[in-house]
């Protein structure tokens, strides 16, 4: 038993519960000891790496000496950090035509979870999303140790759909996806557009909510995904609202991850440690 209904059978109470806070864009303007440390503290946050190899070192890209440096925090943290890598570009086109190469050197960096963001403005070709669909599957049945996340919304349709719809191969039953797979609920497709609505998430897998959440809006965002999730796990996801400037550089904002992690705190979904207030 893995996946979703391992972590359904693991649920001590009722109640919705938040497994993750997820804080994407962290890059090399932070010193990735700083992440270690929030998640020793918090180790409901989930720290998203992008990867995008024409924009690597870029501002939300982070370099390969940073994740490699990212990964030694992690290691020695007995690996209780969570990390999830959130393929964009030439990475997304890569498992859509089943190249996990690069994908396997991720669980000795200490990622436990994958998105795909198969969409346009991510820099993916996305003409043939609907063809791929079996070819995805097997790549995921090929890699079961890690967590794979599909972008959910119109534009990904066809290879969320897809698998849902078909039994065939390595897509799980018909209705549902194989125990490695959940979905991103997130109609701005990254854009940072904050969603008009959140569903009940499927029985048949677990979901997440994106777009538009930060720390202006968290509190109520919390407030409206704990009643529509009905008792069961999600998690939420961030990453436009969690850019600064600061002396004229785009920077990854660990202040604005804090006002976050203090919402969350304050809906009861968590709790700071002991030692804090």
């Amino acid at each position: 038993m893995s996946g979703v209904k391992e972590r359904q059978a693991k649920r001590a109470h009722p109640g919705t519960m938040l497994r993750a806070l997820g804080f994407c864009g962290a890059d090399d303007s932070v010193h990735p000891n700083m992440l270690g440390l929030i998640c020793d503290s918090y180790p409901f946050v989930e720290f998203g790496i992008l990867f995008r190899p024409d924009k690597e070192g870029q501002p939300r890209y982070a370099s390969m000496k940073w994740v490699k440096q990212l990964g030694e925090v992690v290691s020695k943290s007995s690996n209780n950090m969570s990390l999830a890598a959130h393929f964009c570009g030439t990475r997304v086109n890569e498992v859509l035509v089943g190249d996990d190469s690069f994908l396997k050197t991720l669980p000795a960096l200490g990622f436990k979870r994958v998105q795909i963001n198969a969409t346009a403005v991510n820099g993916v070709d996305t003409s043939n999303l609907g063809g791929s669909v079996q070819t995805v599957a097997k790549l995921i049945s090929q890699n079961k140790g890690l967590e794979f996340i599909l972008q959910k919304n119109e534009e990904t349709r066809p290879l969320w759909e897809g698998m849902l719809t078909s039994s065939e191969g390595e897509c799980g039953p018909e209705g549902g996806l194989p125990d490695n797979v959940s979905m991103l609920l997130d109609e701005s497709k990254g854009t940072g557009v904050l969603s008009s609505s959140w569903p009940t998430p499927p029985k048949q897998y677990e979901i997440g909510y994106a777009g538009g959440i930060g720390p202006g809006n968290i509190e109520s965002v919390l407030s409206k995904v704990k009643k529509a999730a009905e008792g069961r796990e999600i998690w939420i996801d961030m990453e436009s609202s969690l850019r600064s400037t600061k002396n004229g550089n785009d920077i990854f904002d660990l202040d604005k991850c804090y006002e976050c992690i203090l919402a969350t705190c304050a809906t009861g979904l968590h709790e700071h440690p002991a030692f804090l207030i």
